[in-house]
This record gives structure tokens, sequence and C-alpha cells, in this order.
């Protein structure tokens, strides 16, 4: 299936509420909660994908479309989360995450990009060679990668209380 702009919008603008739905309110202990050492919390998710929406997407985008193959992108620092936000209420980090998915979709609608300009290539600094359509692809299953790690990690904080129902709830597994 080729990479159809709108319909990568389409997800891209619906995370923000779907986080929202899923977290707002819950207890903090279910949001500080993880799947065990080196494993990532609900709040730490959410503040991984604010600080993609700061330096990531767009950002690399832009480098593509402005410079294309002669500048590399920035590196990425995937664990800024812990640095980052610690302190604030999560639904502050939730209003955040909105607010910047806002703004670059909007931005993104706003460079018109055509199917053509999705075949424009630039350099990630550990991936080498990458066109417009592969990044914008990688967004939005980048999305789907944590909004399926946070279900996962709010179901497992029941594992033990499913009983033998855990044989049949595969999103326990792992």
């Amino acid at each position: 299936m080729n990479l159809q702009l709108s319909e990568a919008i389409q997800i891209l603008e619906r995370t923000p509420g779907l986080l929202n739905q899923m977290l707002r309110g819950l207890p903090e202990a279910w949001l500080r909660a993880t799947e065990g050492d080196q494993t990532w919390s609900c709040y730490a998710v959410v503040g991984h994908l604010i600080h993609g929406e700061l330096t990531d997407w767009v950002p690399r985008i832009r480098i593509i479309t402005d410079h294309g193959e002669s500048r590399t992108f920035d590196p990425f620092d995937r664990l800024a989360q812990f640095d980052e936000d610690r302190a604030r209420p999560l639904d502050t980090l939730l209003d955040r995450f909105k607010e910047l998915r806002e703004q670059n979709l909007t931005a993104l609608l706003e460079m018109r990009l055509s199917p053509i300009d999705l075949g424009r290539t630039g350099v990630h600094p550990a991936l080498g060679t990458v066109t417009l359509g592969q990044l914008i692809s990688a967004w939005v299953v980048h999305d789907l990668s944590h909004l399926s790690q946070i279900y996962r990690v709010l179901a497992k904080q029941y594992a033990a209380e499913v009983g033998p129902w855990k044989a049949y709830l595969r999103i326990l597994d792992g």
C-alpha cells in the first residue's frame, strides 16, 4: 500500500484524542507504572511523543524539503523525556502534545506536498538515505507503536489478577 498523505494525517490527528481518552484522570500509580526495568511508563511515552513533535518529524520533513541530502538530520534523543517534563502533571503534557500535534499537522498541510515530493530524499544519521514518504509513514507507525505500548503497560497492571484468563489475553504475552 502506498502512502496516502491524507490517510496518514487521519491517523496522526487522532493520537492526541486517544491518549487523552485513555490517560486523563487515571491514578498516578497507573501513569507511572512500567513493564519492568528499562521500560517506559505512560507518562514517559507522552513525554517522548512531545519531544518528537518538537525535534523530529516536521523538522526532518523541512530538512528534506529545504536541503535534500545535503544536510543530515539532527540526531534524535529517544530518551530526552527522562530529562524533560518529569514533574509536570500528565494532563499538562496531554494538552501540550495536542497543541504541538495540531501545529505540526497544520505545517504539514501548508507544505502542500505532492506524491512526487514523497519520493524526495534526506539522510538519517543512522539509517542513511530515506524518503519523505518513509519518514511520514514512520511517524504514523511510531504513533501506533506507542499507543500499543501504552495499552500493554496498562493491561499488565492486572496481569496477575486475571488468573487463568491470561492464556486468552495476548496483550499480556512477553
